[in-house]
């Protein structure tokens, strides 16, 4: 699939004619509510053979040629590059297919085997009737290597819009978790209605993984964890809690999500995770955690001092990095999920844990605020659908932040009231895509299923192989 990036004056029949490609396919995989109406700097994903390459630091047209196995100037025709030698970091590059013409004598078999790839891959991408028959000068397209990745989706929707997300998405999971069981001051769990969507789960052979905090939308749960964690009678209580749990509903892994523990607590957090590792897996399940969005292991602040990121690591099974909410609904408008500083925190989670240990975190909302942001003023949480709804409706122009690999607009309302919104694209999430791919990450976890983002699932498909 290729991003495409509306300019001004294309009309989606200029750009399916340009890619040469059905108008209705781009409107479908798009979910385009309004196809009459694109907005400039709207980004498309393009249903095409071929992928998109965003620039990053060291790249070259001839390293981006060796990676793909495209000839350069195959690129440069696909991009129209006025000049070869000046491409910049965060610019967006179309690949074309990589095409192979069939000699006399060729076998799949043979084709197969020098590019890499699986014969049923080669058969598939072509569409191929009988394998044992293919004639010289056909044009084959040879599909690219794809990283297989783990991909796991929180819910926290009431259960039949869960069960309905899960059963839109749940080809692209591994993981399903419902959020979330909070803990008590005695030790006990808060119950949720999850049944029948660990149902809808295991339905579409996805991994039902329970989920524990201590936090709710009212209460940091500081002093809570602090009750917990500091008692080894309550540990045990809630992990027996949890087993329990796990036994009856059909769960098979555990996710901490302790956040905002006290930093004296650090160590008898380490020890609850070892504990429930130790009690969990004689029994075949997994342990993981959620971590806030470390740089260092210095950085101070409540919501990090107590995640030990070097002892997660080593215990739990895999760790999910947090790594979103920059624009707090309660902070002034920014980056949700700017990819410079995502870098950062998965560059400092390698230095003391392994890659396949590592998920990375993604938001998938949009928020508008008004602005000036006054202090405390809470901004709008909705889907990336309804982010460009509201670009279309008020006529927006969208922007793209090359360092945070984001869009946003500006727009008034019919109060005159300023508005700034920051969300999601098809070129913001392949920047998440190229980072899990640069680093070998184990894989991509979203936060929360219920906001529509259809471009997101179709390049998640594009890009990997889900296990």
């Amino acid at each position: 699939m290729i991003i495409h990036v509306i300019q001004r004056g294309e009309t989606l029949w200029h750009i399916a004619r340009r890619f040469s490609t059905d108008p209705q396919m781009i409107i479908e995989v798009n979910a385009l509510e309004f196809p009459n109406r694109l907005v400039p700097g709207q980004s498309l994903v393009i249903p095409v053979p071929g992928t998109t390459h965003i620039i990053q630091q060291g790249d070259t047209l001839w390293s981006i040629s060796e990676q793909y196995g495209v000839p350069m100037d195959v690129i440069i025709q696909a991009n129209m590059l006025h000049d070869p030698n000046q491409i910049h970091i965060g610019e967006t590059l179309i690949i074309p297919p990589q095409i192979h013409i069939v000699q006399p004598g060729e076998t799949i078999a043979q084709i197969a085997n020098r590019h890499g790839v699986p014969i049923q891959q080669i058969v598939h991408e072509n569409n191929i009737q009988n394998p044992d028959v293919i004639v010289p000068g056909t044009q084959l397209m040879i599909p690219r290597d794809k990283p297989l990745i783990e991909v796991n989706a929180y819910t926290y929707q009431p259960p039949g819009e869960a069960v309905e997300s899960i059963q839109e998405v749940g080809s692209l999971l591994t993981y399903a978790s419902p959020f979330a069981y909070e803990i008590t001051e005695d030790g006990s769990l808060v119950s949720i209605q999850d049944e029948d969507i660990i149902a809808a789960a295991i339905a579409q052979d996805v991994v039902p993984m329970m989920s524990i905090t201590n936090f709710t939308s009212t209460s940091t749960g500081s002093n809570l964890a602090h009750v917990v964690l500091a008692s080894p009678e309550l540990r045990e209580k809630v992990i027996t809690n949890v087993l329990d749990v796990m036994d009856e509903k059909g769960y098979k892994g555990l996710n901490i999500d302790f956040e905002n523990v006290l930093p004296e607590d650090r160590e008898n957090y380490n020890t609850l995770l070892q504990l429930a590792v130790d009690r969990l897996h004689p029994k075949g399940y997994f342990v993981s955690t959620a971590v806030a969005p470390k740089v260092s292991a210095t950085q101070t602040g409540t919501l990090y001092e107590a995640h030990d990121y070097e002892a997660h690591g080593r215990i739990v099974d895999f760790v999910i990095l947090m790594t979103y909410e920059w624009g707090y609904r309660f902070g002034p408008p920014q980056a949700i999920s700017p990819i410079n500083e995502m870098r950062r925190v998965v560059e400092y989670a390698l230095s003391v844990m392994p890659a396949e240990k590592i998920m990375l975190g993604f938001q998938i909302y949009a928020r508008d605020w008004l602005i000036p942001h006054v202090e405390g003023q809470e901004a709008d949480t909705f889907s990336q659908q309804e982010a460009i709804r509201r670009a279309v409706t008020h006529g927006a122009i969208i922007q793209y932040d090359r360092a945070t690999q984001s869009p946003f607009f500006h727009y008034t309302d019919e109060q005159g009231g300023n508005h700034e919104v920051w969300f999601e694209d098809a070129r913001s999430a392949q920047a998440k895509f190229e980072l899990i791919k640069e680093y070998g990450l184990r894989g991509v976890s979203y936060w929360a299923l219920g906001y529509p983002f259809p471009q997101n699932w179709a390049l998640l498909h594009d890009n990997f192989t889900i296990e």
